[in-house]
C-alpha cells in the first residue's frame, strides 16, 4: 500500500464536512442581525441564508441529474420561524444526495457540466457563503477543512473565468503575506478575508452590488 497517495474524497464526504461548520453558524444567527451587511454586497444576512437555503435544495435536484430552478424565490427565513433547523436538515439531504451512486458520474445541470464538478460548487457556497455569515454575525468560523479548501482550488480555477464574467465572483484580492490556504480561496472568489462588519452594520440601498 503506498502511504503517500493523496485520497479523493467523495463529494457527499466533502459537503458533510462543510455542513459540519455550516449548520453551527447558522443556528448561531441572532434574528437581530437579519438586516446586517455581509461581505457579499448584493445580500443582507436575511438575504444570504434565503440564497443558500436555494442552493442546498436546487443542487439536490442537481444530484439526481433532475432539472433545477434557480429562478425560484426562497423566502424561507420569512416564510418558516423554524428555519435553522429546516437548515440542517437540508443539508443533510444534500449531502445523502450526493453520496448516493452515480451523483458524481456523467453531467447535470442546463449547461451539461461534469457532475462533480457541479456538486464542488454547492460545496463552495457551503463553504464561502457559511464564512459570509459568520463575518457579518460576529461569530468565530474554524477554517474551512483542508480536504474541502483542496477540492475548491482546483473548482474555483476552472470556474472563476466564467464566474468573473457572470458577476458571480469579484475581481480576485490580493491576499496578505502568509495567508491561509483557505484566506487565499477567499480571495480569489472577490473577499477580502479580512472583512469587518461596516458601522451601523444595515445594509445601505445604495451600495454597489458585485
Amino acid at each position: 500500500m503506498d502511504t503517500n497517495a493523496v485520497r479523493t474524497y467523495g463529494i457527499g464526504e466533502l459537503l458533510a464536512r462543510a455542513g459540519e461548520r455550516a449548520v453551527p453558524v447558522v443556528r448561531g444567527i441572532p434574528d437581530a442581525a437579519l438586516a446586517a451587511r455581509t461581505p457579499c454586497a448584493e445580500y443582507d444576512v436575511r438575504a444570504l441564508v434565503d440564497h443558500l437555503f436555494q442552493v442546498i435544495v436546487q443542487f439536490q435536484r442537481l444530484a439526481v441529474k433532475e432539472a433545477s430552478d434557480f429562478g425560484e424565490t426562497a423566502g424561507v427565513v420569512a416564510e418558516d420561524p423554524g428555519w435553522r433547523e429546516r437548515f440542517a436538515r437540508e443539508a443533510d439531504r444534500l449531502v445523502a444526495a450526493w453520496s448516493a451512486p452515480g451523483a458524481e458520474e456523467g453531467t447535470t445541470g442546463g449547461m451539461g457540466m461534469p457532475a462533480r464538478l457541479v456538486g464542488s460548487m454547492a460545496l463552495l457556497d457551503l463553504t464561502v457563503h457559511v464564512w459570509d455569515l459568520a463575518r457579518a454575525t460576529g461569530q468565530d468560523f474554524p477554517g474551512a477543512d483542508e480536504a474541502v479548501v483542496a477540492e475548491l482550488a482546483g473548482a474555483v480555477d476552472e470556474l472563476a473565468p466564467t464566474a468573473r464574467r457572470m458577476g458571480v465572483f469579484g475581481e480576485p484580492v490580493p491576499p496578505a503575506e502568509g495567508a491561509s490556504a483557505f484566506e487565499r480561496l477567499l480571495a480569489l472568489t472577490g473577499r477580502d478575508p479580512a472583512w469587518e462588519q461596516p458601522r451601523g452594520g444595515r445594509r445601505s440601498a445604495s451600495m454597489v452590488e458585485r
